[in-house]
């Protein structure tokens, strides 16, 4: 089978499209024919290791030391088709159409790839696919979707308030403006020029340039601070929140955590820290979401599997609005076509 294979640490150079042995289920696996993925942004920081340092460690221990060895396939997303299960799979059956997340296990660049009934949490999670998008939709609405409707859960957003969310126009900002929204909040992004527009397009009722304008300095104040990035200015955040506002901040870090617990020490305020909520039960939920027309994926570009690194360049000018999208429909068929 085709698979871009993951050959160093850095640059997309190290991402190349070769033939790999097609991998067969376990027992307790399905075998998915992957039609669309994903070049999303952990996957981005993950191939140039691009990490804090104390998790940079760890990963470059999971993966190789000095190149990737244990895991040489990136790729997290997927929308697909199952084509043959284990012996003791009792969910699924050849022919399902089926979407989720791998976490570390990745693997998604690839015509295939095996992946166990109970997946979850850091191991991924999958469930049926929506019936009303396409694979190349569908494979967009894992990450994003699961970190916005599991940490957004947390802060329990209210009717009428006013929120703000940092980093709007990326996979995980462009579905907390539809979840925002959904609740009945006052929007505001903040993001790149160049995406202003396409957030207005979900729901944002207002927008912010962050390359023209700080938004902790224009005197406005939130009840709600969304940072899907973890790069807003701390102090200045706090100070823009409402009296018994939430921050809620993708990577405080140690410092930020510290500075957390001083800032709000004499203050109703609360920082809270983003969890991603990689479950069956939040899968679901996100598939009944987008079924019912609530939420809807934001596809910037679509790349065949044979130009990932391309993609990867894209996603590494941090001008990508909502997701990048892979697809290996092209390959399918024309595997299809010799077969005949």
């Amino acid at each position: 089978m085709k698979a871009i294979v993951w050959t160093k640490y850095g640059s997309p150079d190290g991402l190349q499209l070769r033939e790999v042995e097609k991998p067969s289920p376990k027992d307790n696996e399905v075998l998915i024919k992957i039609h669309a993925t994903t070049a999303s942004t952990p996957d981005s920081e993950i191939r140039r290791l691009k990490l804090p340092f104390l998790l940079a460690i760890p990963i470059r221990f999971y993966f190789g030391l000095i190149r990737p060895t244990r895991i040489t396939i990136l790729g997290t997303e997927f929308a697909g088709e199952i084509e043959s299960v284990g012996k003791d799979i009792t969910g699924y059956k050849p022919g399902d159409q089926v979407f989720g997340y791998t976490g570390l296990g990745m693997r998604t660049y690839a015509e295939y790839m095996c992946m166990s009934e109970k997946s979850a949490g850091i191991a991924g999670v999958m469930a049926k696919k929506p019936v009303n998008i396409s694979y190349e939709e569908t494979a967009a609405v894992p990450f994003g979707g699961l970190e916005a409707l599991n940490s957004l859960g947390k802060v329990n957003i209210q009717k009428g308030q006013k929120v703000l969310i940092v980093g709007a126009g990326g996979s995980i900002g462009t579905y907390s403006v539809q979840f925002a929204k959904l609740y009945g909040a006052e929007v505001t992004g903040v993001d790149h020029t160049l995406k202003l527009d396409m957030l207005r397009s979900i729901g944002a009722d207002h927008v912010i340039d962050y390359t023209k304008e700080d938004f902790t300095k224009n005197g406005q104040t939130y009840d709600v601070i969304l940072d899907t990035f973890g790069k807003s200015p701390f102090a200045g955040s706090i100070r823009s929140l409402n009296e018994n506002g939430i921050y809620l901040n993708d990577n405080p870090g140690l410092l930020g955590g510290f500075r957390a617990r001083r800032s709000t020490k004499n203050s109703n305020k609360k920082v809270l820290t983003w969890t991603a909520g990689y479950t069956t039960k939040n899968l679901l939920a996100l598939k009944e979401l987008v079924e019912t027309g609530k939420i809807k994926p934001v596809i910037d570009r679509l790349y065949p599997l044979e130009q990932t690194a391309e993609a990867h360049r894209y996603v590494d000018t941090g001008l990508k609005k909502g997701n990048v999208v892979i697809t290996l429909e092209h390959i399918h068929k024309s595997f299809t076509k010799e077969e005949l």
